[in-house]
């Protein structure tokens, strides 16, 4: 995909890319031979207004053979100092789909110019190759029919004087990003006829055995045995089994330190007898979000191979009506011992959740991350840019903070008080019910994952407002976003 070059005169292709600041380029040594090599035309088009400088605007001119490459791209990057590194992001990401749908399958771009004073090189490198694929991603279609003249970028040579070993890297880390949230939006883009538990747990072990990963599928007697009641509550009314996919990275020779990422996977939501609005089932196959961002980040975790500890925990099964389904007023036991009311069937992620975080736990790791599309509530509080977050540790909440930042995946922190704890433990019943009430709705889910993780320290993010996006964007089409998957993979390789 990606070769590093010195220099470009030589490099054959569809088409080369410079960046311009607002400053002058008087330094800007590839502009300026590419403005001789073109008759001082790029000189002209500055001074006519028909070349712009101003942040992602984009212009295209055709070589006419005067360079070996046949279409000359410049982007735009607005003033130097003022450029940050998701700004840098979006950049690439607003280029990279011009240049695929003007079907360009061999791209000359000029790396060093687009490092600034906060920019390293190595960061440019980073994000140009995860803006690729993220960038060009289409959602895959099931038409009989298909009309789909894309093609794709299939080679990247960087012009780079900077060591080639350390743009490689940054090349390899960013592309490893970008790929593993494209396997989470495709995850969650399946329909969850085609998506059941049992495909799922099939996706998670090609992943686990291209990367020498340990793995291991719990089946339903095997949560039997264990005492998942809350899993298996969930499940009941389903034709489908469920399962318990757990994936174990090792990347040191002892296994301390270790970090549980625990994603809901519940293939389709109904609302079982609670059941959902006629339009509120509509796209109900993204429940599974959090799984996808789970196994997105432990696909970029296993191609990077970085020396830290991970076990991935994923609860799943879909959540169904039929004579065997759970209902309001049922009593179940989670696999930790504790009794749950069960006031409402559609809170089904976080009894799911519930057993994976204890499970989890078996595997003596000291921190847990839970990534779930979990609640309506959080839309209404944040909207679809924020995922909503919640913790019993600042310290680790901050990593995680940070990570998201860095991606530009960011959170918002959520309160979390003896109130809340208070309304989660309030049943006359049962040591939990599974829904106080409609106020504070996302922070009273967190409230009883948090019933879970216990001492432990936990986050809990809850990405029901950010997993889809409502219209095509700088990074991907509409549709399931990925997020959290890079996130999720910047926190463990941070």
């Amino acid at each position: 995909m990606f070769t590093i070059k010195s220099e470009y005169k030589s490099v054959q292709g569809d088409a080369i890319i410079i960046g311009l600041f607002e400053e002058s380029q008087s330094n800007h040594s590839l502009y300026n031979d590419i403005n001789k090599n073109l008759d001082n035309e790029l000189e002209l088009l500055m001074e006519d207004g028909d070349l712009s400088k101003a942040y992602k605007s984009i212009t295209k001119l055709y070589t006419n053979k005067r360079l070996e490459q046949k279409r000359l791209y410049v982007i735009g990057l607005g003033k130097k100092n003022e450029l940050t590194l998701n700004q840098l992001r979006n950049v690439f990401g607003t280029l990279f789909k011009q240049l695929h749908q003007d079907k360009n399958k061999h791209i000359v771009i000029d790396l060093d110019y687009f490092a600034t004073p906060s920019v390293s090189i190595e960061q440019v490198a980073e994000v140009l190759a995860e803006a690729l694929p993220m960038a060009t991603y289409a959602q895959p279609v099931f038409k009989t029919i298909k009309k789909d003249n894309r093609i794709p970028i299939e080679r990247v040579t960087i012009i780079s004087n900077v060591d080639k070993e350390i743009v490689k890297k940054a090349l390899e880390k960013g592309y490893a990003f970008g790929k593993g949230t494209t396997l989470a939006r495709y995850l969650v883009h399946i329909p969850g006829n085609m998506l059941t538990a049992t495909k799922l747990a099939e996706r998670a072990l090609q992943i686990a055995k291209e990367y020498q990963m340990e793995y291991e599928i719990l089946e339903k007697e095997d949560m039997e045995r264990l005492g998942m009641g809350a899993l298996l509550a969930v499940n009941q009314g389903s034709t489908e089994p469920p399962k318990m996919i757990v994936l174990k990275y090792q990347g040191q020779a002892e296994w301390k330190d270790a970090i549980a990422l625990v994603g809901k996977g519940i293939t389709f939501d109904t609302g079982g007898y609670s059941i959902k609005s006629k339009n509120g089932l509509m796209g109900m196959k993204n429940d599974m979000g959090g799984a996808a961002a789970v196994l997105g980040a432990m696909a970029t975790i296993g191609k990077l191979k970085p020396k830290k500890n991970v076990i991935a925990v994923i609860p799943s099964t879909d959540n169904m009506i039929s004579g065997n389904a759970f209902k309001p007023d049922d009593v179940i036991f989670a696999m930790s011992g504790k009794s749950i009311e069960v006031r409402n069937t559609d809170a089904e992620g976080r009894l799911a959740l519930a057993d994976a975080i204890t499970y989890a736990k078996r595997f003596h790791v000291d921190k847990i991350v839970d990534v779930a599309t979990l609640t309506g509530g959080v839309i209404t509080a944040l909207g679809d840019k924020l995922t909503g977050a919640m913790t019993n540790d600042q310290d680790f909440y901050k990593e995680v903070e940070i990570a998201a930042n860095y991606v530009d995946e960011p959170i918002w922190q959520l309160p979390y008080n003896d109130h809340f704890k208070q309304q989660v433990r309030n049943s006359d019943v049962a040591d939990l019910n599974n829904s106080p009430g409609r106020k504070g709705h996302a922070i009273l889910a967190g409230a009883f994952l948090a019933e879970f993780a216990e001492a432990t320290p936990w986050v809990h993010l809850d990405i029901a407002g950010t997993a889809m996006a409502d219209t095509n964007h700088n990074l991907g089409p509409k549709g399931s976003t990925g997020v959290m998957a890079r996130t999720l993979a910047k926190l463990i390789i941070n």
